[in-house]
């Protein structure tokens, strides 16, 4: 089936102009079962975005992250095609008015994330990620950068909250790096990885709706990324992945050595 990008893009960016901006900042939240924030803007962006796909792509299943993890492991397991959205990756930022959020909406064929999209909509920027056709910040080319610095100088991208506590506490002490950041939106991380606004980036536990597509884009933009054990990020299921990122080869083999040095 050919999925038309331009018309994806808009059900996205549409979307986020009616249903998040109004709402930034000024929005009532509750709290999930796992302890994370949900709030109207979640649930209303993600049935306005689930009703346009059905209707262009009746044929292509719909994943969302707020349904219940047995209609999500069944979609994972009996679909050819499917659509993986977040509807607000970075619901805590969005809630308290801190502009570092994003919609997130990945293609995956047969286990495999084909198309990915991610829309910053305070800044205006739509990411895409094409499996085996690049990456792209709007509609243009994105590549990562040569770091060209040890990884003393470098600056990383860290969630502390679910990491193991020796290595946190390494991460610390023992600091590998120049400088830390930790902004809350695990598909905007790998994006502003994919845009070399960061050198390194480590999360200790993702679900597949938050990586599937700024992974991709990532990738696609030319990054290196394995879990902490060396594993490829992605599988096709509901686990937690740890995500190791670096901008070239050789950062990434010193950043990631250095990690597995320092967990239990």
């Amino acid at each position: 089936m050919k999925y038309d990008l331009s018309q994806l893009k808009q059900i996205i960016i549409t979307a986020a102009g009616e249903e998040l901006l109004p709402r930034f900042a000024d929005v009532q939240r509750s709290i999930k079962l796992d302890g994370s924030f949900l709030t109207e803007a979640d649930m209303a962006t993600q049935a306005r975005i689930s009703r346009a796909l059905k209707e262009l792509y009746p044929d292509t299943a719909f994943l969302g992250e707020e349904m219940t993890a047995d209609e999500q492991t069944e979609l994972l397991n009996n679909s050819d095609s499917l659509w993986c959205l977040d509807p607000l990756d970075g619901t805590s930022n969005f809630a308290v008015g801190t502009p570092y959020y994003a919609i997130s909406l990945a293609l995956i064929v047969q286990g495999i994330p084909t198309l990915g999209i991610v829309y910053d909509p305070n800044r205006d920027e739509c990411f895409v990620g094409i499996r085996g056709q690049g990456a792209f910040l709007n509609d243009e080319p994105l590549k990562v950068k040569a770091i060209e610095l040890p990884l003393p100088q470098c600056t990383a991208l860290i969630d502390f909250k679910r990491l193991a506590p020796r290595l946190a506490m390494d991460l610390v002490s023992q600091r590998p790096y120049a400088s830390q950041r930790s902004y809350g939106s695990v598909a905007l991380d790998w994006c502003w990885m994919a845009a070399s606004r960061f050198h390194v980036y480590l999360h200790g536990a993702s679900n597949i709706w938050d990586y599937a597509a700024g992974l991709l884009i990532f990738k696609e933009a030319g990054g290196y990324s394995s879990t902490l054990d060396g594993e490829d990020i992605y599988v096709n299921s509901l686990s937690k992945r740890s995500s190791v990122g670096a901008l070239d080869r050789a950062t990434f083999d010193q950043w990631h050595n250095w990690l597995r040095e320092h967990s239990d």
